[in-house]
């Protein structure tokens, strides 16, 4: 089965990759010439790799129509860290980009297009985000994101075309980019160090990277929901401050946080997790990692590959 990647050089994305590498499939990741393969080089040999921009819609066409994927998997993103502000790069890689590689696999045909979406899209709400929510995003990431989701729902709507969208909360685990919050914090506290954190109370829905690649794998069933948006969460928030207690009990080294010691990037909201009711529903699926077991996995993991996190 031909498997097409977008997005193979970042966290969930070269998750993903490893795990169709394992599973035996025939890998083919679209990158771009100054992507970072720091995750992939362990299967580099193993992955058909693309050099090409998602901008680029004819160099991008030409190379869809040569490798004619089954399964498409876009997790090509830019935006989502503070750093990245730039408006015209933002919607030129997570709305024009989606658009070129949905039109280009549109021409070829294909079994199913998994877009990757984000709860960024939902905004600030009270109460567990559900799928029916009305989107009310901040800024530029959210909005971009937002408008990729629906454009993805309208084409298979109005084409009748398997295209589904995974809408992401907060994955966490190995390979994770070290500016995220768990990352840092494990490979500080495993260095004897002490983190400098912003503030205890943000809170977020954590879900373990394994559980995230499972729902990914349900192509079948995936396919037959022609539009749909899936949130993808564990159905339940921790705040950092719990987080932070937990990862220095694992570390075990002594080391604790410092809270303050940067400023917070945003207000942050005092809810922020998935109704994950749709998901169970559709696919049959939740979340079988709990966050002390992920914690673990992801402490055991950064044990042996604290050098990636310097």
């Amino acid at each position: 089965m031909t498997t097409l990647v977008t997005g193979a050089t970042g966290f969930v994305g070269g998750a993903l990759t490893r795990r169709l590498v394992e599973l035996g499939r025939e890998v083919h990741i679209l990158t771009r010439a100054q992507s970072d393969t720091w995750r992939l080089a362990e299967i580099e040999d193993r992955v058909v790799r693309h050099v090409v921009d998602l901008s680029d819609a004819a160099t991008l066409e030409r190379v869809v129509a040569e490798v004619k994927p089954q399964i498409v998997y876009h997790l090509a993103t830019y935006g989502g860290f503070a750093s990245q502000r730039d408006t015209d790069a933002i919607f030129a890689a997570n709305l024009t980009g989606t658009m070129n590689l949905l039109r280009a696999c549109e021409k070829v045909g294909f079994d199913c297009f998994v877009n990757t979406g984000s709860s960024s899209e939902y905004g600030t709400k009270k109460e567990p985000m559900r799928e029916a929510d009305i989107p009310e995003p901040l800024g530029d990431y959210g909005v971009s994101k937002v408008a990729a989701s629906l454009h993805c729902r309208s084409e298979a709507l109005q084409k009748g075309l398997p295209v589904v969208t995974l809408r992401l909360f907060s994955p966490y685990g190995p390979w994770d980019d070290p500016k995220r919050f768990i990352p840092y914090l494990l490979a500080t506290l495993l260095r004897g160090e002490t983190p400098r954190l912003s503030t205890p109370l943000s809170v977020r829905d954590w879900v373990y990277i394994d559980d995230v690649l499972d729902l990914y794998l349900k192509t079948d069933e995936l396919a037959k929901l022609r539009g749909e948006i899936i949130n993808v969460g564990s159905g339940s928030q921790s705040s950092l401050g719990e987080v932070a207690a937990l990862a220095e009990r694992l570390a075990g080294t002594g080391a604790s946080a410092v809270w303050g010691g940067v400023a917070a990037q945003r207000v942050e909201p005092t809810c922020w997790v998935a109704d994950i009711g749709k998901a169970k529903a559709l696919l049959d699926w939740e979340p079988q990692t709990g966050l002390t077991e992920g914690l673990e996995k992801t402490v055991d993991w950064m044990r042996g590959h604290l050098s990636l996190y310097r």
